[in-house]
């Protein structure tokens, strides 16, 4: 063999090798189908939902600069201002008029100013007041103007602001000095001295406007529990309405059935041996009433929810857009989530979808809990919406988005990772056919939905907040509450007012009900209310006379006034009620949005109650009013503090207008009645737990724009559905080898706090 042939076969073998190393490599590289997939939809945005964004830390910042240096009076941090101080208590995003973005949005009009709502509490005048104030233009405030006046038609007295966290310290400090008037009685009752108990407030506070007194429930506090289910049985009523707290008083004790003047008093009678004692042992951390602790060890994985090309949605900024849809979201610090400017298609079916209200109210033979009508707005639904869990509160592949505001500080806060948006594999058809007859064929689209959520944690209650988004052109909105029963010590006939969970533990009866804003705006912003109901007449049956047929057909109204169309909760609605645009669709009918409701309410508190005015928005059910600029809420923060006379009392909407071809708003209540027991302990489950509503398009379209999907699947008797091409089913096992590659588990949630 000379040297040429042995070259050949050296270049033939390294080429040989050469070919290998290739295969091997491609045989190693992820397959095509794990590549990211962007979302198909085209984003024509252009930054204009960021007219609906809620504000930058920086741009709170300089509110604060400006309000600092522009109101010539001196302004203490609210983290630590006394009553008798100036303070600025929030500040957050001022949302132009509907009718000013609507020009921005649709009409090629100049974007309009950003603006901020500022409110202060002015307690270092010579009549304390609360003020708000409208700052702009952002992001550098060259003006503000004082907008109280024209939003509530007078000044907000000073005793109707929201308590503050240096007020509730300043309580504390208070209720454990007299607390340690009663070493003897604590001894005996708790094996404390009383310094080491939770305290919890209730609300309202009196019975009259301008009443600032408080029941505060005592319990026994174990590190890493829910102190809610260890009540002690003592209660105690706090004035604090003066300006200066040393003023502060505590007025009553109420301890088992029996109240007293002071805790001196409560003292006395139990030295006197004249005070029945129930001896509560203190809780150990193995055995503590409501541990959340796991009892066992971890076992394996449960399903996990993936997309094995990346998420089929997109978030730019404030806004989200998936398979037609597109949303601005946000979250006011009090009144929680916020969506606005909500199109499918390319058309706006919601200008404004938002969370109002949630009242929790409560009943026992303890005062603490006979008086309870918690409005959490005046807590801070936003506020306290912490940190998600990823995998457990949202899918762990979720996508999370941090939310900032200022309350009680003049020093932004970021809940970290609390709102977030994923889609979501309801594990059932949208819409199916197995056809067994003429010809054999399977047609069907699984249900997947983009969800917006976020949880509030009020005190002791959870709330999950859901916003969903349908291919069918369905909104759903809804609601789970879970956490921690709020409980009073049982005494007497405290089986009356719930059931018993613990040794000394009454879980109290309450009702949840939630108020929300619906500004549909169907095919433009003028619509007209309709409904449509059943019914049966009796006629001769038409092809045998002499018999006769219940034939059911179908009632039309529309409502022309408000008055009609006010449906007080719990009574009978017309079973579908809809916003109709005045343009029919292909058939002839009015294109509609259809108002569906999931409720299972309790009784309103009577109209006859001195303070039902602040909640008048739970009489009804559903409430159509005509929009107004200068109802822009269906409650107030302050409403909380003064319900004998609430700063908005949304009964007031309802004035019987014209509600024909106008720009309309739907308020909707949903809510159930809550009777503790046995399994709501250690937490109130969500099974069960879920009330909301439904927006579902009625006559919008021409058919179920489901249709175009790219999900859809389809094949007949005739076609091979294990092929790819054929049936997309077929094509999920080589994609269900792109396994995830998940980001380290990380929480931050407590950092705030």
């Amino acid at each position: 063999m000379n040297v040429k042939t042995v070259l050949i076969l050296l270049v033939l073998a390294l080429a040989t090798i050469f070919a290998l190393v290739c295969v091997l490599l491609t045989r190693g590289r992820t397959p095509s189908t794990c590549q990211h997939q962007p979302p198909e939809q085209e984003d024509t945005d252009d930054g204009q939902s960021l007219v609906f964004a809620d504000l930058t830390p920086e741009e709170m910042v300089q509110v604060v600069r400006y309000l600092q240096g522009s109101l010539g009076v001196q302004l203490v941090d609210a983290s630590r201002a006394k009553p008798s101080d100036n303070c600025i208590a929030s500040v957050d995003v001022q949302v132009p008029a509907k009718a000013e973005v609507l020009r921005f949005l649709d009409g090629g009009g100049a974007r309009p100013p950003r603006e901020a709502l500022a409110v202060l509490y002015f307690g270092n005048q010579p009549d304390p007041n609360v003020t708000e104030y409208v700052v702009g233009p952002l992001p550098k405030p060259a003006y503000h103007r004082d907008v109280t006046v024209q939003k509530y038609g007078g000044k907000v007295p000073y005793h109707r602001r929201p308590v503050t966290s240096k007020e509730y310290m300043d309580i504390n400090t208070l209720i454990q000095g007299e607390l340690k008037k009663a070493p003897r009685f604590f001894a005996a009752c708790c094996e404390s001295d009383g310094t080491d108990l939770a305290i919890l407030t209730t609300a309202p506070r009196g019975f009259k406007s301008g009443d600032r007194v408080t029941w505060f429930v005592l319990f026994h506090s174990m590190a890493g529990t829910g102190y809610y289910l260890s009540p002690v049985g003592l209660e105690v009523l706090v004035e604090h309405g003066d300006l200066h707290v040393s003023r502060w008083r505590l007025r009553q004790v109420f301890y088992n059935g029996q109240y007293f003047a002071s805790t001196g008093d409560l003292e006395d009678e139990f030295v006197a041996n004249l005070l029945e004692v129930v001896r509560i042992e203190k809780p150990q951390a193995e055995a503590v009433l409501g541990s959340m602790r796991p009892r066992r060890p971890p076992g394996s994985p449960g399903p996990l929810q993936y997309e094995p090309q990346g998420p089929r949605y997109t978030v730019r900024d404030n806004r989200v857009t998936f398979q037609g849809w597109s949303i601005a979201f946000g979250m006011n610090p009090n009144s929680g989530p916020r969506l606005f400017d909500i199109r499918y298609r390319g058309e706006r079916i919601v200008y404004e979808l938002s969370l109002q209200e949630a009242l929790a109210l409560y009943g026992s033979n303890c005062p603490g809990g006979m008086s309870t009508r918690y409005l959490d707005g005046s807590f801070g639904i936003g506020r306290f919406a912490y940190e998600l869990v990823r995998g457990l509160d949202c899918p762990y592949t979720a996508t999370y988005v941090d939310r900032h505001y200022l309350v009680e500080s003049e020093t932004p806060k970021t809940n970290q990772n609390s709102l977030c948006i994923f889609e979501h594999d309801a594990a059932l058809p949208l819409r199916r056919h197995f056809s067994d007859l003429q010809s054999l064929y399977y047609g069907g689209l699984q249900k997947n939905v983009l969800v917006i959520r976020a949880i509030s944690t009020l005190i002791n209650y959870d709330y999950i907040w859901d916003f969903m988004f349908h291919g069918s052109g369905a909104v759903e909105v809804r609601v789970h509450a879970t956490g921690y029963i709020s409980s009073s010590f049982l005494h007497g006939r405290g089986t009356d007012y719930g059931n018993r969970v613990g040794p000394h533990t009454l879980g109290t009866m309450h009702l949840h009900h939630i108020h929300y804003k619906v500004d549909l705006d169907v095919d433009g912003q003028l619509n007209s209310v309709e409904t449509q109901d059943m019914g049966y007449k009796l006629v001769k049956d038409p092809w045998s006379m002499q018999n006769t047929i219940e034939r059911l057909y179908l009632r039309r109204e529309r409502l022309e006034r408000e008055d009609k169309a006010a449906f007080p909760l719990n009574a009978p609605m017309p079973r579908y009620l809809s916003f109709a645009s005045r343009k029919p669709n292909k058939w002839g009918h009015s294109r509609s949005y259809r108002i569906q409701i999931t409720s299972f309410a309790g009784e309103h508190l009577p109209t006859s109650s001195p303070m039902e005015r602040s909640i008048s928005w739970g009489r009804y059910q559903l409430a159509v009013t005509r929009r107004k600029e200068e109802e822009p809420t269906s409650t107030s923060i302050y409403n909380q503090n003064d319900p004998w006379t609430p700063t908005v009392a949304f009964a007031d909407f309802i004035d019987n207008e014209t509600i024909t071809n106008e720009d309309l708003v739907a308020w909707i209540s949903v809510g159930f009645l809550h009777v503790p027991h046995a399994e709501d302990v250690p937490n109130t489950v969500t099974v069960g737990n879920g009330i909301g509503f439904f927006l579902r398009p009625y006559n919008y379209f021409d058919e179920d724009p489901s249709v175009d999907s790219p999900d859809s699947v389809y094949f007949s008797g005739e076609q091979d559905a294990g092929v790819c091409g054929t049936n997309p089913l077929a094509c999920l096992p080589p994609t269900a080898t792109c396994a995830p590659h998940l980001p380290p588990f990380h929480y931050g949630g407590f950092l705030n706090l």
